[in-house]
């Protein structure tokens, strides 16, 4: 985004904008538009907005504060929450605790809303669509609602539909999103390590996905494709000829939320061994397919009558590839090793930075292992590790690929609805055939000779490649075509405090000149005069005047006396 477009942002959508300080500063965020340099914005606002403090504010926690200022503010704001309660390497674990109670249940749109979308969608009136179609939703959300229907073949149907205008609501929303992430990129150094604009465009990108429900087509064929042996999941069938970007009709599930123990066991199911297909699943998703459901909460399973497993809203999903599976693994081998070594250097790996401190780091691994290292492999909670570990990465400001947070959030939600299902479960029970298999495979004799072969290849091709990037070289050097680019960091504000130094500078100079000219003036005697002095020389001197004055407010405004 250019300079240009950022500084014409803050007059677009001036009621939005209006809407979001009055809700911050309601739940007491007036500090966060200080460090933010929108004082001018708040003050403003202040003339056409009520912003006023809601009483009692202290009284509230303020990471509480924050979950509820992101519920007033609506959808984009939900699922900014939700998308960060993911990220441990960037936020504090109170907030994320309380981001997780985020509510996306909101009220239903107007039937006749659902009906004019879905007939936009397909060009189609309703009836030629649906046999029957129940107008009024059993399930609403943020970002759609849920009707129940029934095909011309009397086949029972759930037909997500999207809400009116969501679109142009959260397109607004990014671009302010992206506004006050790049006004705290410039204004809070603190926040630098954890590259803000970066997490707004990973947001903003999963968000427009999530917006578009032929992803979620896509993504539902993917998952029936994995699980077509398994008998143990289930799911759901999607009609693609009545499915498209605003609209996505899946085969109706008869079943029991999976942390509902009460209604599993009053329909026969055994508890347990439904946490156990549970986490085989998620495992299998994870370890075998490389492609996983990324928000796996109880909302989104479902138990059919006859015990399988079924994932719903197929939106958000996670992709990892075999070698970060295998790095994956090996970090939990590093911990059942008690190789503290070999755990920094798989991070490393898994790291876009390099990692500063790594004998410190080593050492709070190593402190952290003694805990773990008498239990057996079946006996480690793979949520809390995973957490320590992601907190150590927030002191040493570790940032690894975001998928990575998603996966870790994945296995702790299923960990966590495991517990609630058998108080004696463990995932790592679950997880230890993955590690042996994955192991087995790693150091079979034929995937080390399939390894060798690429690294042989590697080593050929650079050799053959060398002499001729070599003779390339030293023909630029030749020819001082060779260019050395430098790249500062930090230098911003010293280069800011040097233009700030320049201009005032060149403002007193203009400033001396002209009290000096004024004076010659005044000496020279030249009409016309006012009082019998030259009307030239005293407009200068007042002037002048003028200016001194503003200079020496600018600098009392800056403490810089």
């Amino acid at each position: 985004m250019t300079e240009k477009k950022r500084r014409g942002i803050h007059y677009r959508h001036i009621g939005r904008y209006g809407e979001i300080l009055s809700i911050l500063v309601k739940y007491g965020f007036g500090d966060l538009l200080s460090r933010l340099n929108v004082q001018r914005y708040v003050r403003a606002g202040q003339k056409f907005f009520k912003v006023k403090r809601i009483e009692q504010v202290e009284s509230i926690s303020r990471w509480d504060r924050i979950r509820l200022a992101f519920e007033e503010l609506g959808p984009t704001f939900i699922k900014l929450g939700q998308f960060a309660a993911n990220r441990p390497d960037i936020l504090p674990p109170d907030l994320i605790t309380s981001l997780e109670r985020l509510q996306d249940s909101v009220p239903p749109f107007p039937e006749e809303n659902a009906v004019k979308i879905i007939e936009d969608e397909f060009k189609k009136p309703l009836d030629s669509l649906y046999k029957s179609f129940e107008k009024t939703p059993f399930a609403s959300a943020s970002i759609a609602q849920v009707h129940k229907a029934v095909l011309h073949d009397s086949t029972l149907v759930a037909v997500k539909v999207q809400r009116p205008s969501i679109r142009e609501q959260i397109s607004i929303d990014l671009e302010i999103l992206n506004f006050i992430a790049t006004l705290a990129h410039k204004h809070i150094p603190d926040l630098e390590p954890f590259n803000i604009i970066q997490l707004v465009n990973e947001f903003s990108s999963a968000l427009q996905k999530e917006l578009d429900f032929s992803i979620e087509v896509l993504h539902t064929q993917i998952f029936s494709g994995n699980f077509k042996d398994d008998k143990d999941v289930k799911i759901p069938i999607v009609y693609k000829s009545l499915s498209g970007k605003r609209v996505i009709t899946t085969e109706f599930i008869h079943g029991t939320k999976i942390s509902n123990v009460a209604g599993l066991i009053d329909k026969g199911l055994l508890p347990s061994e439904m946490a156990r297909k549970g986490a085989s699943a998620i495992l299998k998703q994870i370890f075998v397919h490389g492609f996983f459901h990324a928000d796996p909460h109880a909302g989104n399973i479902l138990v059919t009558s006859t015990g399988q497993i079924c994932f719903l809203d197929l939106g958000m999903t996670g992709i990892l590839t075999q070698t970060s599976r295998n790095k994956l693994m090996e970090v939990v081998i590093g911990v059942v090793r008690n190789d503290p070594a070999h755990i920094v250097r798989i991070l490393q790996e898994f790291s876009n930075n390099i990692i500063e401190r790594r004998e410190e780091l080593e050492y709070e691994i190593s402190e952290m292992m003694q805990e773990y290292v008498p239990r057996a492999l079946e006996s480690i909670n793979i949520g809390d590790l995973f957490n320590r570990l992601s907190r150590l990465l927030i002191v040493y400001r570790i940032r690894l690929i975001p998928g990575f947070y998603l996966l870790l959030k994945s296995l702790a939600t299923v960990e966590g609805i495991g517990f609630t299902l058998n108080p004696q479960f463990n995932m790592m029970e679950h997880l230890e055939p993955f590690v042996h298999k994955m192991i087995r495979e790693q150091y079979s004799p034929g995937n080390i000779a399939s390894e060798g072969l690429d690294t042989l290849r590697d080593i050929y091709y650079f050799l053959r490649d060398l002499p001729s990037e070599t003779r390339d070289v030293l023909y630029m050097l030749k020819n001082g075509r060779v260019r050395i680019e430098f790249e500062h960091k930090g230098l911003e504000p010293v280069l800011k405090k040097v233009d700030q130094t320049i201009n005032r500078l060149v403002f007193s100079l203009v400033l001396a000149s002209l009290v000096i000219g004024s004076s010659v003036v005044i000496l020279s005697d030249i009409p016309p005069k006012i009082y019998g002095l030259p009307l030239i020389g005293i407009a200068g001197f007042l002037t002048a005047g003028v200016m001194a004055f503003s200079l020496l407010i600018s600098i009392i405004r800056h403490e810089r006396m």
